[in-house]
């Protein structure tokens, strides 16, 4: 089992050993007060420049810059398509090479918790994410002999929703109406994601906002994912190809389970 650090301790007393790795720039609004209170050093793995290859790095850059958090070393390393190019490529060694770096980035700096994107089956660029954590963690824990609390938090099912084998260890931060307030308005001001922001507003009101959860992850399974289950960005993909807008689907079966499984063989037991 994880070590974890109490809520109240995580979020009352920043500290500089506190990572956050985001697979897309603007996940960070999703943890918002979260963010305002660790501070953590802020890991992006792509710039979030979508399909029109226009990057968001900026914006993520000045909100950080707004809430008193550090930019890391992995910071836009990859553009969408570069990423996606890279999965549908098998390009393995790659990722772990990502791993391999922050693994000794939070060795270096003595991290003690890692939060980061779920594995949610909706993007795939989020779920490796989650994988190269967990390989960097599991790295880190073998090479420090250290325990590091690793968490998720989710970024399209509703912000205060828990998977249902989640009952304990559970980082929770409540936010008063002023905090709300003020998380939805950096929220709308991040002018990329506006229209995605009005849409997820719509969808679950802002009531759901005020709340925000970060999981416990289970670093001895390699997926976190049924494999029998079909994700999101499988149909989505097919209907991109079928418009014509999209060449190639990215599949679990065949693009993320092997390079998830490449990771997960890459690193050593957690400690």
């Amino acid at each position: 089992m994880l070590d974890t650090l109490p809520s109240q301790q995580l979020i009352t007393n920043p500290q500089p050993r506190t990572f956050l790795v985001v697979g897309h720039t603007g996940h960070e609004l999703r943890i918002y007060s979260w963010l305002m209170r660790a501070r953590p050093v802020v890991h992006v793995l792509t710039d979030g420049s979508g399909s029109d290859g226009e990057p968001r790095i900026t914006s993520t850059t000045a909100l950080l810059d707004q809430v008193g958090a550090t930019r890391g070393a992995i910071y836009g390393r990859m553009s969408d398509r570069e990423i996606y190019a890279s999965i549908l490529e098998g390009e393995h060694a790659r990722f772990i090479a990502l791993a391999e770096e922050l693994a000794a980035d939070i060795v270096q700096n003595h991290v003690e918790v890692v939060a980061g994107d779920a594995v949610e089956g909706f993007n795939p660029s989020h779920d490796i994410c989650r994988y190269v954590i967990n390989a960097a963690v599991r790295l880190a824990s073998a090479s420090s002999g250290r325990r590091i609390s690793s968490y998720a938090f989710p970024l399209e099912s509703a912000p205060d929703a828990l998977p249902g084998s989640v009952r304990s260890s559970v980082l929770r931060v409540q936010l008063d109406d002023p905090m709300l307030d003020q998380k939805l308005q950096a929220a709308r001001a991040y002018a990329e994601l506006r229209p995605e922001v009005e849409r997820t507003l719509e969808r679950f009101g802002t009531e759901p906002f005020r709340t925000e959860c970060l999981w416990p992850v289970d670093l001895t399974d390699p997926y976190d994912w049924d494999p029998d289950r079909i994700p999101y960005y499988e149909s989505y993909g097919a209907e991109r190809v079928a418009s014509g807008a999209y060449q190639h689907v990215v599949t679990f079966r065949e693009h993320v389970k092997p390079l998830a499984d490449a990771l997960f063989c890459h690193c050593a037991s957690p400690a």
